[in-house]
């Protein structure tokens, strides 16, 4: 029998999730030198010292299944954010609880509303379901939420807005945002991803938080994978209305956080001053290569996030291979429809010099 009469409807169609390339891929092409990875927005300056302590601890233990509810961190979340318990899942990574978004509202041929570019996950989660993603092209690098607004009918059960989005690192104002909410119907929920909102210095910034407590229909993801530095675990939470949240719950995994991943986020939580070293890091880091790229004469997209996307003017399929021969790992734009784009991690202040120094020379050998 063919495979086609035997999966879900659809799924052999959908496009598989391309991560930025690991060390590890690029170590078996180019060999086992010094790499700098600014590919995956990871927090290059590690996770706190209390996590790594945290996990040491635990070890032993790791014979045991884990909490399933995950309740300490619940509890550390909820009184960080001064929100019920009710009000909080935690799962496997901000990419887990997109799926449990989708397999708890999404029926087969409703419709969910996304900016293109933007997260890819949004599309598979919705074609996994057989719903049918809806893309709306991005005006000036942002979320076009006017034309956004404009796509929605009664077939629309969700809509994904990503912010700051991924790949551009903008973000829609709050004036916009609160305007957007107010014209919707009570039919749609809107995920408001802030996998990035911890690097935001926009004071007109939407807040999430500022949403759930008004009891709007919003669901808030959160990650542990960015400014806490541990992607590694891959640890996620999200937070809504009481009813949106219990929805979640119904379709999750019993034990989707390993011991390892919840003790370290807690630890995480408990060191503020790693999470702002970790943020000032990269202001500081934005800063240089700023001014470092204007003075190469490339533009880029004044970024909100701890990315920045960066128009080479060319395809910048052959700006990654010569960084790759340089050991610097970078992510091509062709994946999201800008071929002469790439979007950087901003790192350290020796990776990001790194970057430069040899982004100069292959922009001077030509």
């Amino acid at each position: 029998m063919k495979i086609e009469r035997l999966t879900r409807k659809g799924i052999l169609k959908i496009e598989s999730y391309i991560p930025g390339k690991s060390i590890e891929e690029v170590q078996k092409e180019f060999g086992a030198k010094k790499w700098t990875k600014l590919a995956s927005n990871e927090n290059l300056l590690g996770p706190s010292p209390k996590a790594v302590a945290a996990i040491r601890k635990e070890l032993p233990k790791i014979y045991l299944y884990p909490e399933g509810p995950c309740t300490v961190l619940r509890k550390a979340l909820a009184k960080k954010f001064a929100i019920s318990e009710k009000m909080v899942v935690i799962s496997n990574g901000a990419d887990n609880l997109i799926l449990m978004i989708a397999n708890a509202f999404v029926n087969e041929g409703e419709e969910v509303v996304m900016a293109d570019p933007t997260f890819s996950v949004y599309t598979n989660a919705t074609q996994i379901m057989g719903g049918k993603p809806i893309k709306v092209k991005l005006k000036d690098f942002t979320h076009d939420l006017d034309a956004m607004l404009k796509k929605v009918n009664r077939r629309t059960k969700l809509i994904f807005i990503c912010n700051p989005n991924n790949p551009t690192g903008t973000t829609v104002s709050l004036e916009a945002f609160d305007s957007f909410l107010s014209r919707l119907s009570d039919r749609v929920i809107v995920i408001l991803d802030e996998a990035y909102g911890d690097f935001v210095e926009d004071a007109f910034y939407p807040n999430g938080l500022d949403y759930l407590r008004e009891k709007r229909q919003v669901i808030v993801l959160r990650t542990f994978s960015k400014v806490y530095g541990l992607a590694g675990l891959r640890i996620g939470f999200a937070l809504g209305r009481e009813d949106l949240i219990e929805c979640l719950y119904q379709v999750r995994d019993p034990f989707p956080v390993h011991r390892l991943a919840q003790v370290a986020a807690v630890a995480a939580l408990n060191d503020e001053g790693h999470a702002i070293k970790s943020i000032q890091s990269v202001y500081e880091g934005k800063r240089y290569l700023y001014k470092e790229l204007d003075r190469l004469g490339l533009s880029y997209v004044p970024s909100q996030a701890n990315f920045i996307f960066i128009d080479f003017e060319k395809d910048t399929a052959e700006i990654f291979q010569a960084l790759l021969r340089e050991g610097v790992i970078i992510r091509p734009g062709k994946v999201w429809g800008y071929p002469t784009f790439a979007r950087v991690t901003v790192g350290r202040m020796e990776d990001n010099r790194r970057f430069i120094q040899a982004l100069k020379k292959i922009l001077k050998s030509g």
